[in-house]
């Protein structure tokens, strides 16, 4: 009985982490492997690269990314928040409020650290 019910499943997983090792497989062993001083150049769109190909990194945009992520959080919980506010206990209500203060002190305390808000 049990069989009958997970053995689908498990050929489907069989089959499922057997395709990407047969497709790497297939492609180890039929690419070529010419070697050529070409192929250790860096690629810049056909032209000859000029300068370093590494550039400097502004920490900024990595905050910028972390305040989204933040932001993005609490507006799909706010939405499903929202949505069943009148289901919810009193309990639940003060645990979503806190977490959604500590996602906000969050946001404040990374905006604080770029200067953008003197809080």
């Amino acid at each position: 009985m049990l069989l009958d019910t997970y053995l689908p499943i498990a050929i489907y997983i069989v089959i499922a982490l057997a395709i990407p090792v047969i497709a790497f497989w297939l492609n180890d062993f039929f690419r070529p492997t010419r070697k050529t001083a070409l192929k250790g150049d860096t690629y810049e769109c056909g032209e000859v690269p000029i300068g370093e190909a590494q550039v400097q990194f502004h920490f900024q945009f990595y905050m910028y990314a972390i305040i989204f992520v933040v932001f993005d959080v609490i507006t799909v919980f706010l939405l499903i928040w929202a949505l069943n506010f009148d289901l919810l206990s009193g309990d639940s209500k003060l645990i979503m409020l806190a977490f959604f203060s500590m996602m906000l002190v969050g946001a404040f305390y990374a905006l604080r650290k770029e200067d953008k808000i003197w809080i």
